[in-house]
């Protein structure tokens, strides 16, 4: 889904998130499938999405929902599918979001999103658009089914500008794609776009039938380093590369990544029924829009109001108390385990059947490659065939080949369970609410440790004595940067 630029009022974007909303759990952001209707044939679709759903709300019952939506003061509502323009209503329920107050944008593949279409969806109000883009066109349209469907995005990302409607691309994170994002900077760059997400291939739906795709966990510790690179050549550039839900967790760009450098902003845990808020076109709602629809659907619309489900279902609020009890495997003894609960619901649920425990993580990876192992996830059992369903896959455990000589001898036997293995013992509790206790940049390592550590779990820095060193250095640099600055606006002199 496309991220937030400036709100075009003034302010901070409508998607950001004061402590109020967090403490409060306003609904914020409501992420809409409007039809599950398709025109792209994509091998990783996670709702497998190409005929419509039956029973579809009608326009009279989308109008309801805005109204409901509006009424519980959600700021912005994000229409996806399927292609949501393949409605023949859709301009009038972006006309009703925007009418209503609340920023109305769009997810889309492009494909046949003509400018004809575009000129009338900005007209009815829609401000932002996100445009998936997966890879180099031959890799993306082998991955969207269609032949011309890069060029179809690519195209589509100029057409909207020209209409005023801001655009940002997104790029789901296969095996095959990681070779290739180096040169999807410079595409990207060269096509002028500012705002670039990227998430991981979930295991769900068509991309569960096509597991090849997925990233191993082990590639983590090849994938994170690059995409802090990536970040910083795109800001050089203008260019601003914002990390999904499911990418992290807790290495050592996690400041850089998900804050863009501010020590303050990281992995909170999952949001899903905190502030965000899924809706599948028959009405079923759910605390995010990926989540798998069987075991987290909280009821639909025509049943009841949207208000009351949101307070009451517990498929929707899971994710507003500490979720440390459901944790297992490696994240039940993480260091981190109190302030990121797992990592994405998402993510999990669909690998392994059940949240709490996520290979899927750069911290993990990195504690694993110490004790010279690594994961990889193999398919036990086939998606039966539905909407957002998923199979089953095992977490191996195997030597590290990339991890040097001092292998652990217990790394030899791969297991199924990823119970056999564990980090560090989790740190001592010193807050009521687990995910309110602070952390801070360890100056030696630059990985998160909770405030007060002496000595760093991850790099054995005297945490303390490391912070004046870096306060002195981090104003040397903005020193030095001053006096630059006052000598390149200097006028010259004869």
């Amino acid at each position: 889904m496309d991220e937030p630029g400036p709100d075009p009022d003034g302010g901070a974007p409508r998607r950001y998130l004061s402590t109020r909303d967090v403490r409060e759990h306003q609904l914020v952001h409501a992420v809409w499938e409007l039809t599950l209707a398709c025109n792209l044939k994509c091998r990783h679709c996670g709702s497998r999405a190409g005929a419509k759903r039956p029973e579809e709300l009608t326009t009279q019952e989308c109008l309801e929902v805005v109204r409901q939506l509006h009424t519980m003061g959600t700021r912005e509502v994000t229409l996806i599918g399927g292609e949501a323009y393949l409605r023949a209503d859709w301009l009038e329920i972006v006309r009703a979001v925007s009418d209503a107050g609340m920023q109305c944008t769009l997810q889309t593949g492009a494909w046949q999103l003509t400018d004809a279409r575009i000129a009338r969806a900005a007209e009815a109000g829609l401000v932002a658009c996100g445009v998936s883009v997966d890879g180099p066109a031959a890799l993306h349209d082998h991955l969207r089914g269609r032949p011309g469907s890069f060029d179809a995005a690519v195209g589509a990302l100029g057409r909207l500008r020209a209409h005023g409607i801001r655009t940002s691309v997104n790029t789901q994170i296969t095996a095959a794609v990681i070779p290739h994002l180096r040169d999807l900077l410079g595409e990207f760059l060269a096509l002028g776009v500012s705002n670039w997400q990227v998430q991981l291939t979930v295991a769900m739906g068509r991309a569960a039938d096509h597991h090849e795709l997925l990233m191993q966990p082990y590639q983590m510790i090849e994938l994170m380093p690059l995409l802090a690179e990536l970040h910083t050549a795109g800001l050089a550039g203008g260019l601003l590369l914002q990390p999904g839900n499911n990418i992290g967790y807790f290495g050592p760009y996690e400041a850089q990544l998900r804050g863009n450098g501010a020590e303050a902003t990281h992995w909170a845990g999952c949001f899903a029924g905190r502030n965000v808020l899924g809706i599948e076109a028959d009405g079923t709602i759910k605390g995010c829009p990926s989540l798998p629809t069987t075991a987290y659907a909280g009821g639909n619309v025509r049943d009841a109001r949207i208000a009351e489900l949101w307070a009451s279902a517990p498929e929707l609020s899971f994710a507003r108390e500490s979720r440390a009890r459901e944790l297992w495997g490696f994240c039940a003894g993480c260091y981190y385990a109190d302030v990121c609960e797992g990592g994405c619901t998402w993510t999990s649920h669909s690998l392994l059947g059940r949240p709490g425990n996520n290979p899927y993580c750069h911290h993990r990876a990195l504690e694993l490659r110490k004790q010279g192992k690594r994961e990889r996830v193999v398919q036990e059992l086939p998606a039966p065939g539905t909407s957002f369903d998923h199979g089953r896959f095992a977490v191996v455990v195997e030597p590290d080949p990339d991890a040097g000589p001092e292998l652990d001898p217990d790394a030899g036997r791969p297991v199924a369970t990823p119970e056999a293995h564990g980090p560090a013992p989790r740190p001592v509790r010193a807050h009521a609410d687990p995910r309110l206790r602070s952390l801070v940049s360890c100056r030696g390592c630059d990985c998160y440790v909770f405030s007060g550590t002496e000595v760093c779990p991850h790099c054995g820095t005297d945490a303390p004595a490391r912070a004046p060193e870096y306060g002195r250095a981090l104003g040397d640099a903005r020193r030095a940067s001053a006096r630059l600055t006052r000598i390149m606006r200097a006028p010259e002199r004869d």
